[in-house]
């Protein structure tokens, strides 16, 4: 059951980073900017010092490093969902649209 538990919470972590960048697109009323800042942060691709599995879901981008292409299983595990993937859904926002 921990473990069901487990993926339940990061399923939950990645779908509120993808509401968080939709609420902030709205308010912002420029997804394209809030794109391209995503980009610079998921850029970074090195793993920062404070970085633990106990606050990795309050990073904006994932706090351990870039990672190769994940396979299905760690992708299940992921606390925030690929930065392609939000960088793609606010480029594809019309500023009449929510996700």
């Amino acid at each position: 059951m921990p473990i069901i538990g487990g993926l339940i919470r990061f399923a939950i972590s990645r779908k509120r980073e993808l509401l968080a960048d939709a609420t902030a697109a709205m308010l912002t009323r420029y997804p394209e900017g809030l794109a391209s800042a995503l980009e610079k942060i998921h850029s970074h691709g090195s793993k920062m010092r404070s970085a633990n599995h106990a606050t990795a879901h309050m990073f904006i981008a994932n706090p351990f490093g870039r990672k190769r292409t994940a396979t299905y299983v760690n992708r299940l595990f992921m606390t925030h969902p690929p930065a392609e993937m939000r960088i793609d859904l606010l480029r594809g926002m019309d500023g009449r649209k929510s996700l």
